[in-house]
């Protein structure tokens, strides 16, 4: 390494140096021992570097090496399957090459490279000599896993422009290194296109148009997917305290999800909390296929014993490979857990290097940090044809639950759906401990066409009504908890007896239950249309004099909490059976009060 600069100040992970020429998010080597480094803030001649890597024992004086390049991720086949650190060093090679347990500091990419150089793909060719190209065009493809064919695209680099294939390589083994098409742009240059190409990780990757998001993302969680639903390229927050479920959600969301490519970005946890999480995920299997949940998933891990600086770095490292996959033309997801430990580092790193503090000690830029992560999902038509998206949803870590604090309230602003995690749910045992009172859903207009011609016509008023009786339910507890159940009306008992009905029988989901752990829009609506006729007709029935207590004892209502485990899938129609189970019901009930009302005349 040749040197560019030195050391002049220490600060924790921040290095104060003087470093002629440095730009502004360049890539570093500090000291001896080449500590990754990342230039964030200039004055003439000095820089100042947040490392990605422990600085004991670095002391002023010690070289400062500058690469010319932006801190980039390494994109091509291999990627698929790896669990990385934040700055897309793979964790097993550097284990399998040191045998221990720890990452040693100073091993870079040249020791530890993101993707394998000398491994051969089988490349299959999509466009022929003399055709035309565009940044972003699949020029051929290699199936990386059973579940990802890898689409290799002219990358929309700078400098790369519409141009003519000169030369395409034939179906054959390559690696990632091997030159696989000529572009020629004219004017006598020519674009050499390898397997893999870098992008800088706080760059969005380009696209020709954002697209409204009028797709839902179906997730078989019945209280994401109905009450809070969240459109494909949309953006979510999950905040909750310890213990509320969140990582369990992200786990189920990156299985059930659909879509075709996903990553988990485990930012700034517990170590011992990040081992879990990634043993479970490594175990998951694809619903589909029955094949490695891994085999569609790329992993980042930096828990909260690495460097702080790193979790920063490991945010946009995750939403870049996500674009990445989502400009070859698939649906993919991101979750981050958790924001809250990203915006602690960008808080410690500008206070060591002498930024102003806002509220709480974090930067005045958290929103616009926060905006520019939350900004780069959507859904996309691409630079080279087709459409792609990339949906994130990200957990926060409020401190005692208060979602008040700075990076829960400014994430508020900037995201489509909110699911807020309860711990008295969680401690009650009601799973997913999704707040129904608290939460919200930007997306349900934009989605409300596609359930219609899908589903139902009459989805959007359902759920209105579900909502409506949770809400009234919410009020009613107060005057009972003074005055005792007995103060209420008979229509008002019903009320409450609904409410629990579409809390046991539809918010609730046993993750273990076979049956019950994944529900598609039919059983879904069925499910709660169900919910809402007992509401309804109940309303109705009480009108007629049938007591509250008399419609709660039906052989079917008993039933309606148990039927979302005993009714599968494909099954959904028998639902519908139900429902007209439950609606004769009901009518006797009423023919039997009105006989009774007679009698008594």
């Amino acid at each position: 390494m040749s040197q560019n600069g030195k050391v002049l100040i220490i600060n924790g992970p921040v290095v104060k140096a003087e470093l002629p020429g440095a730009k502004l998010y360049e890539l570093v080597f500090v000291g001896s021992m080449g500590l990754f480094g990342e230039v964030v803030r200039i004055q003439g001649d000095v820089a100042f570097i947040q490392v990605y890597e422990d600085t004991t024992n670095l002391s002023p004086g010690e070289p400062v090496t500058r690469t010319g390049e932006m801190l980039s991720a390494w994109l091509g086949p291999g990627i698929i399957g790896q669990v990385y650190d934040g700055v897309q060093r793979p964790l097993k090679l550097i284990y399998d090459a040191t045998g221990r347990p720890f990452i040693a500091r100073g091993i870079n990419y040249d020791k530890a490279s993101p993707l394998d150089f000398s491994k051969k793909w089988r490349f299959q060719p999509r466009v022929k000599a003399g055709d035309e190209v565009d940044p972003g065009q699949v020029i051929g493809v290699v199936q990386e896993t059973p579940l990802i064919e890898h689409r290799i695209t002219y990358p929309p680099l700078p400098g790369n422009r519409r141009g003519t294939v000169k030369s395409i390589s034939p179906e054959g083994d390559y690696s990632i290194d091997e030159v696989v098409a000529e572009i020629d742009v004219g004017g006598g240059n020519t674009v050499a296109v390898k397997m893999w190409h870098k992008w800088p990780v706080r760059v969005p990757r380009p696209f020709r148009e954002k697209l409204p998001p009028s797709d839902p993302l179906i997730t078989g969680v019945r209280v994401i997917d109905t009450i809070f639903p969240i459109a494909k390229g949309g953006a979510a927050a999950i905040p909750g305290p310890f213990g509320s479920g969140k990582t369990v959600t992200i786990r189920t969301l990156m299985m059930y999800a659909e879509t075709q490519f996903g990553i988990p970005v485990l930012c700034g946890e517990r170590g011992n909390e990040a081992a879990d999480a990634l043993q479970g995920l490594l175990k998951l299997k694809d619903p589909n296929t029955g094949r490695p949940l891994l085999e569609r998933t790329t992993i980042i891990v930096n828990t909260s014993n690495m460097p702080v600086a790193a979790r920063e770095a490991s945010i946009y490292m995750g939403a870049t490979i996500a674009e990445y996959f989502r400009d070859q033309g698939y649906d993919t997801l991101m979750m981050a857990d958790s924001t809250s430990r990203w915006a602690e580092a960008m808080r410690e790193v500008a206070l060591r290097i002498g930024e102003m503090p806002s509220e709480e000690g974090f930067p005045a830029y958290l929103p616009t940090r926060l905006a520019e992560f939350y900004e780069r999902s959507g859904r996309v038509k691409l630079m080279g044809g087709g459409e792609g998206s990339l949906t994130i949803a990200a957990s926060v870590s409020p401190p005692g639950g208060d979602f008040t604090e700075p990076v829960t309230s400014h994430t508020l602003r900037f995201i489509g759906a909110f699911w807020p995690l309860d711990a008295s749910l969680a401690y009650a045992r009601h799973y997913p401990a999704i707040n129904w009172l608290r939460g919200f859903s930007r997306y349900v207009d934009t989605i409300a066409e596609w359930y219609r011609s899908k589903v139902a016509e009459d989805w959007v008023q359902i759920r209105s009504e579900a909502m409506s009786v949770l809400t009234r339910e919410a009020e009613l507890q107060e005057i009972v908890r003074i005055l005792g159940v007995e103060a209420l009306s008979e229509g008002e008992k019903h009320m409450l007896n609904s409410a629990y009905m579409i809390k046991e029988g539809f918010l609730k989901q046993d993750s273990y239950n076979p049956v019950d752990v994944h529900s598609l829009p039919p059983k879904q609506y069925w499910l709660l249309r169900l919910l809402v006729d007992f509401y309804r007709k109940g309303l109705d029935a009480i009108k007629s004099g049938v007591p509250a207590n008399a419609l709660r004892e039906m052989d079917i209502a008993k039933k309606l909490p148990r039927l979302r485990m005993e009714v599968k899938n494909e099954d959904y129609k028998l639902l519908e059976k139900y429902d007209e189970e439950l609606i004769n019901g009901i009518e006797e009930l009423k023919k039997q009060s009105s006989r009774g009302a007679q009698l008594n005349a």
